[in-house]
């Protein structure tokens, strides 16, 4: 039997940020760096921190308060859940299902997903199947990290990158031929010792030891991972293009993952779109992982660079090593 695909749509956006700020200047007095070679090496100026009372799952609960407020949707209405993280309040229960817990969102199925930087993305491909095929009519996607907790303040190579923070979409059946016309996942696990939190699992529990030589703190290569990030990015939004039927010099808006200015500006010249046309808050906040894109879309949304009907591509990729990308037109 043949199955009828609904058009599957966002429809309401929100995030959250820790109000405490960390600027270079403040990195100057932690590590052996400075705030120019920090920005010409990244774009990061400054980045949230959560306070030692915040915990992933309060960021994620405050950001999907919003996006069920823009959405016009009761935490009664929602089906299903998705956190995307790599800093869950616990090895488990999972932090979706407290934030099930926090919005009293009391029919929802609610599970975490895990695949770094690329884990909105993955979310987002996946809650649109679950409505798309009819077994679910609102579902709920977040991005959440504290990567705060699991940076090494002293090593100059990550604690500039990182930030904490949330943001949150809500997805629903839509007009046809409009929301989200293709997603487009992919990994690489050959190249997954290139960026890692090496310790604290199964493979290698935290021990005195491990704490002591600092293996429960993200380790990186960080040359690896940009000539991968480069490399894949722009390549990521071609394939979600291809996918949708569009060409590149239809998209309207970029919204890409923030993680240095660099592969964002290397992106954008692949796909020969003006820097104008690529979201850009990296500078504020550094790289919040899963919550980066979600944060992005909510901030390019309220500051009214996206309008109805615009073809917007959402792409990022992150350790694993994993990428994702969709194309959007968007429906508000």
């Amino acid at each position: 039997m043949l199955i009828s695909l609904k058009p599957v749509g966002i429809l309401g956006v929100g995030s959250f940020l820790p109000e405490k700020e960390i600027t270079n200047f403040d990195l100057e007095k932690m590590v052996d760096t400075t705030n120019e070679w920090i920005i010409e090496r990244t774009g990061i100026k400054a980045r949230r921190v959560a306070d030692e009372n915040t915990a992933t799952s309060d960021l994620a609960t405050e950001a999907a308060l919003k996006a069920l407020k823009d959405a016009n949707v009761t935490a009664e209405e929602i089906d299903l859940i998705i956190v995307a993280t790599i800093t869950p309040d616990m090895a488990f229960p999972s932090t979706a299902c407290m934030v099930q817990k926090n919005l009293k969102a009391i029919k929802a199925a609610s599970f975490d997903l895990e695949a770094a930087c690329s884990g909105f993305l993955y979310g987002v491909a996946i809650g649109k199947q679950f409505i798309a095929t009819g077994t679910y009519q609102k579902v709920l996607v977040i991005g959440a990290e504290t990567m705060s907790r699991i940076v090494d303040w002293s090593d100059r190579n990550t604690s500039i990158l990182f930030g904490d923070g949330a943001g949150a979409v809500v997805l629903g059946e839509t007009e046809e031929g409009k929301g989200i016309l293709s997603t487009y996942i992919g990994s690489d696990g050959e190249g997954g010792k290139f960026l890692a939190l090496p310790a604290g699992g199964s493979r290698m529990p935290s021990t005195v030891e491990t704490i002591r030589d600092g293996l429960n703190y993200v380790k990186m290569d960080g040359s690896e991972v940009f000539k991968f990030a480069v490399r894949i990015m722009g390549r990521a939004a071609e394939e979600s293009l291809k996918l949708s039927g569009h060409q590149i010099n239809e998209i309207d808006y970029l919204v890409p993952h923030q993680a240095n200015i660099r592969i964002i500006e290397a992106a954008a010249k692949r796909l020969k779109m003006p820097l104008d046309k690529v979201y850009v808050n990296l500078d504020k906040y550094g790289n919040m992982s899963a919550a980066s894109v979600p944060v992005a879309l909510d901030e390019a949304l309220r500051e009214g660079k996206i309008k109805k009907d615009d073809l917007i591509v959402m792409v990022g990729f992150g350790a694993g090593l994993t990428w994702g990308s969709c194309v959007v037109k968007w429906n508000k």
